[in-house]
């Protein structure tokens, strides 16, 4: 198989300029040139190709990703690996970072007076401001918002650590349940869905059944809590989500 320069540049998602100047220092150049000149390239260049566009993703400067294809002693699986690796590597470090932010998502709805020093401490790298903001936006208006303000307006470093452990905690005990097969609408997950109710209530904000149910709603609604619970367990968003509606139904029949 071959390609034309613009047939490889659709291809791998890069500019025609782009492979010109990777054949003008010598990255990648064109296996074979047609008579008429024009660049001619095979499946080889498409793998070297390849080879550098994941580099220079990684953040490798040209010229050291120059130095590493050409390395005579190389293995062209040892690239693979060692690609294989830093790309985890940096999954790894994307993911822990989205799941500081989500996890601390429902406590930003709350308000936090936290410094941002201590907040990152607490809840990780990921802290953002723009989830204080999207909260204080859509829920200022509501008595539930205005009574998490006045709570955690006293609340110090210690009482996050504290709040943080028992939501991860209660997260723990339903990604088990998850695992071990148990119902999502069983008593069992239920009375975890409770709980999860009674910490909202006893830190935040006075939830009762109901308004719990929206929430457990929201889990499954908006993509960003969906992530984070999914980060903890495949599957557990929608468990959980599940969980706590019909512990809000159980609990309004009684």
């Amino acid at each position: 198989m071959s390609w034309t320069v613009g047939e490889l540049a659709r291809l791998a998602g890069v500019t025609v300029r782009t492979l010109h100047h990777y054949d003008r220092i010598g990255l990648v150049r064109p296996s074979e040139r047609t008579s008429a000149g024009y660049r001619s390239y095979d499946l080889r260049d498409l793998d070297r190709l390849q080879q550098v566009l994941v580099y220079r993703e990684l953040g490798f400067p040209l010229e050291e990703v120059a130095t590493l294809l050409d390395d005579p002693d190389a293995d062209p699986a040892a690239h693979l690996r060692r690609q294989h690796r830093l790309l985890r590597e940096r999954l790894e470090r994307t993911q822990a970072m989205v799941a500081a932010v989500e996890k601390e998502m429902e406590a930003r709805q709350m308000g936090i007076s936290l410094t941002p020093e201590e907040r990152f401490e607490v809840f990780g790298d990921g802290f953002s401001e723009e989830y204080q903001a999207e909260a204080e936006e859509r829920w200022c208006d509501t008595e539930a918002w205005a009574q998490s303000q006045r709570r955690t307006s006293a609340y110090t470093k210690d009482d996050w650590v504290r709040i943080k452990a028992e939501g991860e905690d209660v997260e723990r005990r339903f990604a088990a349940a998850l695992a071990d097969g148990v119902p999502a609408d069983s008593p069992a997950a239920m009375d975890l869905a409770e709980e999860h109710r009674q910490q909202i209530s006893r830190n935040f904000y006075d939830c009762p059944p109901e308004m719990h149910a929206g929430l457990g709603r929201m889990y499954v609604e908006d993509e960003r809590f969906t992530a984070h619970y999914e980060q903890i367990a495949p599957g557990l968003a929608e468990y959980v989500s599940t969980a706590v509606q019909a512990n809000a139904a159980r609990r309004s029949a009684g």
